[in-house]
């Protein structure tokens, strides 16, 4: 399939504005049709709606035409949107006709196009070929159209009640019965959207076209999309980074977890490493936030839609219940997000309005006293947000349920209002969260309406939520910090000529030596005595390695001894191996047994460079050795990278701790260990158009002496 070249956020302004749409395919008998037109109707829709259809000349309760050419339009003033519902066949000729008539802009409905194999994707290029031709752009096919909540145009083919919530959410699908399951979700938690867009095949609008566009949308703050493929990897990257640059967050379920392919898992780290793990670095070097559901993708985008910007995580938290102080205290926790004691003025204030059988601290429960005096709550806000130790505020509160009484009716949104009004003026970000991820009740929904409240879905989503908000505003500081400061400069390389295939092992570490890399010594023996000789230069006690390109695993063929003492052990194991590794019909393929010293005991870790269909290369680190498949520890980045972000890498392993120094074990040299993944990485980045893998196993640390020990190196053919 030929991708089509991009459609810029202006062209798409003008597709997703229509003031004028034609159904070709209308008919009563269709309940995409039916359900199309009424969503039209119902959300009021100010233009023309024409049905075409060549049988019928009353469509929907509105006059049909049998042709688009038959609708009375000048000739100067074409129909803004088709939406076709034909038969797959009669596609092609629509589209022709459309063209003709000079219509710019098609939603196409019907499927059984690229989806459906070789036959349909050829369809489907005839379709992009016509477009092109006449400067149509197209959505679809086998998508169900877009909803346009901001102007309340929805040519959109699954039912969709009204009220419709206009707000700061723009979401981008590539699904189409999920578009549903999100708009309801959405009205059901009063998150307001700008756009949602179901793509379908994306013959042409693609999924990073609106993207795009939704970066340029004023009226959009956050961008929430659900992607089961990345077809253009490098324009999604460039957009999530203008995204970032444009402070918009983009926030992503990706479905779709696969194990890397088999010709990667000929190192440790190919097994280790899935793909999944890949898209997992790639976003979190994007500041694209990564959710793993529905709810968490639009309650994060619903935080960072409609709260302050949070610049700190020294959270306070103001509540009506001790129960909820527990749960929100252990959440806080999970989530990384601090719950510093109150300043000593703040406690002073609290005693003073607070019942006597109170206790004041951080988090805060105002007592059942509330029921007693309904202002206690928002009077303790008032107080706490004036604390100088907090970076912002959690307010537990349901969503009003029932409306009451009419004599209350005017003290009670009198209440609301000067929630709201609080709210906005509060010097730090105050983020309303209900205790569960409850339906607002059309009441609930008026009174967070005339007040200009937001209450956030649940404390489980939402404190997800607010990690997801706090990462990406950190991630915003760092990627604005990175702008200013000039790139790490590439080392300098000395490359080999045409490598090919897999190297043994002597040739590796040959190579990375030339490098920078600190290798262990080694001699390369073709005989016995060289051997000896070799360890007796090298000193006892060594290590020897059987030297072969086809053996990958020295270990698994009988290839490896260790701690080998002695001139007449050497020969014992010189023997030993070339028996094991496959005996005297094998030497020619054997360049020799590399002969090393052996190293005191530290820690050691594995470092890797593997390749991802999507992303390109990727750098692994973690802890290696044995403990590579038991404790599966490992850190991924996608290349390149810089050294502020493979310190990052490595305090997100688990095994950071040992490198900290444990039991009297020396600490490791960050710096001078961060500076040797730098340059490996780096030289991964010079050979990427030969290299295959790179894999480090060993890497040893033992405080400030770091040593590769074992290397395996592969190239591509």
């Amino acid at each position: 399939m030929n991708y089509a070249l991009p459609i810029a956020p202006a062209r798409l302004k003008e597709f997703f504005h229509p003031r004028s749409i034609a159904l070709v395919g209308a008919t009563d008998a269709s309940r995409w049709s039916v359900i199309t037109f009424q969503n039209l109707k119902n959300f009021g829709f100010p233009g023309p709606v024409y049905c075409v259809h060549p049988h019928h000349a009353v469509v929907h309760g509105e006059p049909a035409v049998k042709r688009l050419r038959d609708i009375p339009r000048p000739a100067d003033s074409p129909v803004d949107l088709a939406f076709i519902m034909v038969p797959t066949s009669l596609v092609y000729p629509i589209l022709e006709e459309a063209a003709e008539v000079g219509i710019r802009n098609a939603v196409i409905l019907t499927s059984g196009f690229s989806e459906m194999g070789s036959e349909g994707q050829q369809l489907e290029q005839s379709l992009l070929d016509l477009a092109s031709r006449h400067d149509m752009v197209l959505l679809g096919p086998n998508g169900n159209g877009f909803v346009n909540a901001f102007s309340q145009i929805l040519p959109y083919g699954l039912p969709v009640q009204p009220p419709l919530v206009k707000g700061p959410v723009g979401v981008v699908l590539q699904s189409g019965a999920l578009a549903s399951a999100v708009i309801t979700l959405a009205q059901a938690r009063h998150i307001g959207l700008s756009l949602l867009v179901s793509m379908g095949n994306e013959a042409m609008i693609s999924a990073t076209d609106v993207m795009d566009y939704l970066i340029e949308d004023d009226e959009t703050r956050v961008i929430a999309v659900f992607l089961e493929s990345i077809r253009q990897p490098a324009t999604f990257e460039r957009l999530a980074r203008k995204a970032l640059a444009h402070n918009k967050p983009v926030v992503a379920l990706k479905v779709g977890k696969s194990e890397i392919s088999a010709r990667a898992a000929k190192a440790h780290t190919g097994a280790l490493v899935g793909n999944d793990a890949i898209n997992d670095a790639a976003f979190k070097q994007m500041g694209i936030i990564r959710v793993p559901s529905l709810e968490d993708l639009l309650i994060t985008a619903e935080v960072l839609g409609y709260s302050a910007p949070l610049r700190g995580r020294r959270m306070g938290l103001v509540t009506p219940s001790g129960g909820a102080c527990d749960i929100l205290a252990d959440r806080a926790h999970e989530e990384g997000i601090l719950l510093p004691d109150f300043a000593p003025a703040t406690v002073r204030g609290l005693q003073q309005m607070l019942p006597e059988f109170s206790t004041v601290h951080n988090p805060l429960d105002v007592t059942g006293y509330i029921v007693i005096d309904r202002t206690l709550q928002q009077r303790a806000l008032q107080v706490v947000v004036e604390d100088p130790g907090l970076d912002f505020i959690v307010y537990l509160s349901e969503p009003p349920r029932m409306e009451p009484p009419a004599p209350q009716l005017g003290a009670f949104l009198d209440q609301y209002r000067a929630l709201g009004s609080l709210i906005r003026q509060a010097r730090i970000p105050v983020v309303v969260m209900s205790n569960t991820s409850i339906d607002l009740t059309p009441f609930g929904r008026s009174i967070a309406d005339e007040a200009g409240i937001h209450y956030i879905g649940g404390i489980e989503h939402g404190m997800t939520a607010l990690r997801h908000a706090l990462w990406w505003y950190e991630m915003q500081q760092r990627a604005s910090t990175h702008a200013q400061q000039p790139e790490d400069a590439m080392p300098a390389m000395h490359l080999p000529e045409a490598p090919a295939g897999i190297w043994p092992e002597w040739m590796a570490r040959n190579f990375l030596q030339r490098q920078g890399i600190p290798v262990v010594p080694g001699i390369l023996a073709t005989d016995a005595q060289q051997a000896v000789t070799a360890a007796q230069t090298l000193g006892f006690p060594v290590a020897m390695k059987i030297q072969a390109s086809a053996i990958l695993h020295k270990s698994d063929v009988g290839g490896v001894a260790l701690n080998v003492s002695g001139a007449d052990e050497v020969r014992r194991s010189f023997a030993a191996i070339m028996r094991n590794a496959g005996g005297p019909a094998s030497h020619n393929a054997i360049d020799g047994i590399l002969v090393s010293p052996m190293r005191p005991a530290g820690i050691e870790l594995l470092v890797g460079i593997i390749q991802d269909a999507s992303w390109g290369q990727a750098l692994v680190v973690g802890l290696g050795g044995i403990w590579t498949e038991v404790f599966n520890d490992t850190s991924v980045r996608v290349l390149p990278v810089q050294r502020g972000e493979i310190a990052r890498m490595l305090f997100e392993l688990r095994a950071y701790a040992l490198l900290q120094g444990v039991r009297g074990k020396p600490p490791v040299n960050i710096e001078n260990l961060v500076d040797i993944l730098f340059r490996i990485s780096r030289v991964a980045q010079a050979l990427q158009d030969r290299l295959d893998t790179l894999e480090i196993n060993p890497l040893l640390l033992h405080g400030s002496h770091i040593e590769a020990l074992d290397i395996l190196m592969t190239w591509k053919h």
